[in-house]
Parts: structure tokens; C-alpha cells; sequence
């Protein structure tokens, strides 16, 4: 795949190891399974620190990429991912938990702040720009006087996992959308509120 000109590099924001796996602040990596699943790929070791799925998505070439270094050092591995796969910073899509959006909203966008958000600070540091692609998936405030910190390591709720699978599907399907028909289109798409999307 690195031979033959830019393709896509989608990677899901998380923590490794199985006592990370359904925290809130996996969901990026929740939907690269999902998107892996898809396509019957298995992740594989990447020496850039990372296990990756190499396939097509709507015909376009994709490295599908979940970072096996904690979130607040994503950066060294997206980085040294694009370096390999030789991946334009326009063809880099993260996705990522946001506290700042509802459960269960879907928002996509090109560049930005961080938000606060770790993961999106280390991949822009390492970057040295922050105009990447971003799909990211509201996980809401915390309740009461909760540290945000504990929340986003703290499994979905109950009610929240209820919806999951579904909320997940569309990530996913937002993803594809938007490698396949680019971010303008995507956005008129997913932007639109559903009857299952929380308000808000």
C-alpha cells in the first residue's frame, strides 16, 4: 500500500489493553473494530506503534489504525503512520470520544482546537498542525461534580450501552461517508438530527 500514491489513515482514539476496552474514551477505537469487522480484517502489529488494518473502503485505499500508546501520546504513532503510508494531512481522519457534544451526536469537521481533549493535543503537537480530519462522538458532560478525567475511563452506562451498537453503526457509516463523498456531504448527512439522537 505504500507504493501506490495517497491513500486514507483512520485512527480511533483510545487506551490499550482490555481494562481500557469500554471506557468512554475508547470509542474511536470501538469504531475501528467495528469498521475491521466490516471488511473481515484483523489489526494487525505495526512497527510504528499501532496495529493496522489494511483495506479498501468504497474503493479508496485505507490504513484502519488503533495507537497501542496511551491517549495523551497518540501523536508519535499517527505521525509515524502518515511517514509510512505516506498519507496526506487531508486524508488523516481521527476519531474520538467528545465531551462537549450529547451522547450519542455525531459531528464531523477539519481542524480545530483540542478541545481538552488529550489525544487531539498529542496528534496535533506531533503533526505541527491541526487541520487533520476529525469524526467525533459525544459521550455528554459528567454528571454532578464528577472529574471529567474519571468519566471519560469509566465503562457506557447501561442505558448508554443499550444504544451503542447502533450510535457505533454510525460512526462508522459517517467514516465511510466521508472518505467516499468527502466532508461537506458527509456533514449534510450526519449532521441532521435523527428520532434517536439525544437533543441537545
Amino acid at each position: 500500500m505504500t507504493q501506490a500514491g495517497p491513500g486514507w489513515l483512520v485512527v480511533g482514539l483510545g487506551n490499550p489493553g482490555p481494562g481500557y476496552a469500554g471506557n468512554r474514551h475508547n470509542a474511536g477505537q470501538l469504531t475501528l473494530d467495528l469498521l475491521a469487522e466490516r471488511v473481515g480484517g484483523r489489526f494487525k502489529a505495526h512497527r510504528g506503534r499501532a496495529e493496522v488494518v489494511e483495506t479498501r473502503l468504497g474503493g479508496r485505499r485505507v490504513v484502519l489504525a488503533k495507537p497501542r500508546s496511551y491517549m495523551n501520546e497518540s501523536g508519535g504513532p499517527v505521525n509515524a503512520l502518515r511517514d509510512y503510508y505516506k498519507v496526506p494531512i487531508e486524508h488523516l481522519v481521527v476519531v474520538h470520544d467528545d465531551l462537549d457534544l450529547p451522547y450519542g451526536v455525531l459531528r464531523l469537521k477539519q481542524g480545530g482546537g483540542d478541545g481538552g481533549h488529550n489525544g487531539l493535543r498529542s496528534i496535533s503537537r506531533a503533526l505541527s498542525r491541526p487541520d487533520y480530519l476529525r469524526v467525533r462522538f459525544g459521550i455528554g458532560r459528567p454528571p454532578g461534580r464528577m472529574d471529567p478525567a474519571a468519566y471519560v475511563l469509566r465503562d457506557f452506562s447501561g442505558t448508554e450501552r443499550k444504544d451503542l451498537p447502533w450510535c457505533l453503526d454510525r460512526v462508522a457509516d459517517a467514516v465511510e461517508a466521508l472518505i467516499v463523498d468527502g466532508l461537506d456531504s458527509a456533514q449534510n448527512t450526519y449532521h441532521a438530527v435523527t428520532g434517536r439522537e439525544p437533543s441537545g
